[in-house]
C-alpha cells in the first residue's frame, strides 16, 4: 500500500513533472484531468475538482461539481514519455460535492460487488485475454482497415509483421508491473492477443483500462492504428475478452474440489449457472456495442448460445483444464473489450454470487459441436441464444431486476438510454450491403 509520502519520494527520485488523474465515464472510455505537481498537495488531499456534467452519464448542470479522490496504489508512471519531467497517473473514484460516492462512477459499482463477496467470505480473481487489430495507417495518419499482416495463429516472422509492436507492447506494460502470462498472433489478419496474469478484480479492471491506453499508444508510435472494435472485418474472427475467474476463500481456490472426479466444486456450479442464468440481462454490458452482435455468429469460435462444457472452446462457459492441484478456474468467452472493465467485471461477479446464494443448478455440460445440432435439438436441451442485436439486449435489461439492483435504478436509465440512442443512430444509417442488395433489384 503506497502512502502520500511515497508519492511525492516517487514523484521527486523520478523526476515527474505532470500527473493525470484518471476516472473512467459510465461507458467505459478513459478521462482525465492534468495537473503539474505543483498541485499535487490538492490531488493527494482529495480537493481536484471537475465539471461532472461534461462527463456522459455522471452529473447534471446543476450539481455538477465532483471531486477526485486518487488511489494511491494505483500510481504509475508512463514509460513512453519524456525521460526528463515525466508523466504519471494516479486513477481516481469519483466523489459528490457533499462527501459521497458517485453512483454512476463505474468503478464504484465494482467496488460495492466486490464488498458483497467480501461479506460472504470471498475474494475475486479474474485474468483477461485482450484481443485487438493492427492496421495500417494512410499518408495523413488516419487509420485504414487494411491489416498489418497477412498472418493467422501464433505465426512467427516474417509473416507476423506485428511481431516487434506486440513485443514494445508487453515490455512498456511489464515496465509499469504487469506479468504478462502470453502474447501472441491471433486467428485473423492483423489480430493479436496478450493476457496477463490473475489479480483481483479492481486491480484487474484498472489495468484493462490502462492497457487499451498503452496499446494504442504504441501503435501510433509504430505508424499503426490499434482497435479493439469486436468485428471490424467481415469474415473473419472478431475481437474478444475472455475473462477467466476464480473465488478465494482463506487463501484457498473454493472452485476446487479434489474429492470430485472432475475436481469442480459446487460452489463452481452454482457461481457457473448464476452467470449462465444472468447472461441475457448482462450482455448489454459484456457486449455494449452495435458491433459487438457481428461477433456472435457461427464459425468464427465466438459463443453464439447460453451453454457451457469442460473442454468444448465454442461454447459460453468453459472450465479450462489445470495442471496445479488446488486450481479450477471458469472461463466467460462472450465479453468483448468495448466493455466498461469496471461494469462487465461487476456484473460477473454479481451473477455468480446471485447464483450461489440462490443455489442455482448448472445444466448438463454440452460436450458435442452445438453448431451441428438443429434448432429442435437445441431446444430439447434448453439451449437459449444469445441476444443477437444491441436492441434485444437492452429490451432485456430494461426489464432487468438484475441490472437494476446492479447499476442502481438511475445510472441503468442513463447508461440503458445511451445505448438505445446509439441503436437508433444505427438504425438510421444506410450501409454499403443495402445498396449493393437492394438498389438495382427493386
Amino acid at each position: 500500500m503506497l502512502t502520500k509520502q511515497d508519492i511525492l519520494r516517487l514523484i521527486e527520485e523520478e523526476d515527474v513533472r505532470f500527473i493525470r488523474l484518471q476516472f473512467t465515464d459510465m461507458l467505459g472510455a478513459m478521462r482525465n484531468m492534468a495537473i503539474t505537481t505543483s498541485k499535487l498537495d490538492d490531488a493527494l488531499n482529495n480537493l481536484c475538482v471537475f465539471d461532472g456534467s461534461s462527463v456522459n452519464g455522471f452529473a447534471g448542470v446543476e450539481e455538477s461539481d465532483l471531486y477526485l479522490h486518487p488511489d494511491l496504489d494505483t500510481f504509475a508512471i508512463f514509460p513512453w514519455r519524456p525521460h526528463q519531467g515525466k508523466v504519471a497517473r494516479l486513477i481516481c473514484d469519483v466523489y459528490t460535492h457533499d462527501g459521497k460516492r458517485l453512483e454512476s462512477d463505474p468503478r464504484y459499482v465494482l467496488q460495492k460487488v466486490i464488498k458483497e463477496a467480501e461479506e460472504m467470505g470471498y475474494t475475486f480473481e479474474v485474468e483477461p485475454e485482450c484481443e485487438f487489430f493492427l492496421f495500417k495507417t494512410d499518408e495523413r495518419g488516419n487509420p485504414t482497415t487494411e491489416p498489418h499482416d497477412r498472418a493467422g495463429s501464433f505465426d512467427l516472422a516474417p509473416l507476423d509483421n506485428g511481431e516487434n509492436c506486440r513485443r514494445e507492447i508487453c515490455l512498456t506494460l511489464e515496465e509499469m508491473g504487469y506479468s504478462i502470462e502470453t502474447s501472441h498472433h491471433e486467428t485473423a489478419p492483423g489480430q493479436h492477443e496478450i493476457s496477463f496474469k490473475c489479480a483481483d478484480a479492481l486491480k484487474t479492471a484498472d489495468r484493462i483500462v490502462t492497457f487499451k491506453t498503452v496499446v494504442k499508444t504504441i501503435a501510433q508510435r509504430n505508424g499503426l492504428h490499434a482497435t479493439f472494435m469486436p468485428k471490424p472485418l467481415q469474415g473473419e474472427s472478431g475481437n474478444g475478452m475472455h475473462l477467466t475467474m476464480a473465488l478465494q476463500k482463506n487463501g484457498q481456490n473454493v472452485f476446487y474440489d479434489g474429492n470430485c472426479e472432475n475436481k469442480v466444486s459446487q460452489t463452481a456450479s452454482k457461481f457457473a449457472a448464476g452467470i449462465l442464468k444472468y447472461t441475457p440481462d448482462m450482455a448489454c454490458l459484456t457486449n455494449p456495442t452495435v458491433n459487438s452482435y457481428k461477433r456472435f455468429v457461427p464459425g468464427y469460435e465466438a459463443p453464439c448460445y447460453i451453454s457451457w462444457s469442460e473442454s468444448n472452446r465454442s461454447l459460453l462457459i468453459r472450465i479450462p483444464s489445470s495442471k496445479r492441484d488446488g486450481d479450477r478456474r471458469i472461463e466467460l468467452r462472450s465479453p468483448d473489450p468495448t466493455a466498461n472493465p469496471y461494469l462487465a467485471i461487476a456484473a460477473c461477479l454479481k451473477a455468480g454470487l446471485m447464483g450461489i446464494r440462490n443455489n442455482e443448478e448448472l445444466p448438463p455440460s454440452i460436450d458435442v459441436n452445438i453448431y451441428k445440432l438443429s434448432d429442435r435439438e437445441r431446444e430439447a436441451l434448453g439451449i437459449k441464444n444469445l441476444p443477437i442485436s444491441l436492441n434485444e439486449a437492452v429490451r432485456i435489461a430494461r426489464k432487468s431486476d438484475f441490472i437494476n439492483e446492479l447499476l442502481g435504478a438511475e445510472f441503468a436509465s442513463s447508461y440503458l438510454s445511451a445505448k438505445e440512442q446509439e441503436y437508433g443512430e444505427y438504425r438510421q444509417t444506410i450501409n454499403q450491403w443495402e445498396i449493393e442488395k437492394y438498389l438495382i433489384q427493386y
